[in-house]
């Protein structure tokens, strides 16, 4: 109650951070399996997670429970996911599907 508050919200639910984890979960996945823009990812959730506190809907400690539940449910659903052959498999027929829809970049430069 003596929180100086930049944004009013309904006091709801306040621990974990929901929006720490959405954010952290979108980033983590990125982190992943995009190489290029890894670091840039976790940048970007850490300064979410830091304006969630800034604002004062949140305390730290809300904040980094979101984050580790989301940095550990995504590695989770990452090695679970990566080794069920339902996935493969359709993985497999998406590129079929891919191939046959959309040109190769060799077939678009002859075009």
């Amino acid at each position: 109650s003596n929180v100086n508050k930049l944004i009013e919200k309904a006091v709801d639910n306040s621990f974990p951070s929901d929006h720490t984890i959405l954010f952290f979960a979108f980033c983590m996945t990125f982190f992943i399996y995009q190489k290029r823009w890894r670091y840039i990812w976790i940048m970007l959730a850490l300064v979410v997670g830091i304006s969630r506190i800034w604002v004062g809907v949140h305390y730290p400690a809300d904040v980094i429970v979101g984050a580790i539940i989301s940095i550990f449910s995504t590695f989770i659903a990452s090695f679970i996911v990566s080794r069920l052959n339902i996935i493969r498999k359709l993985l497999w027929l998406y590129e079929k599907g891919e191939q046959q829809i959309l040109p190769t970049r060799d077939k678009s430069r002859e075009l």
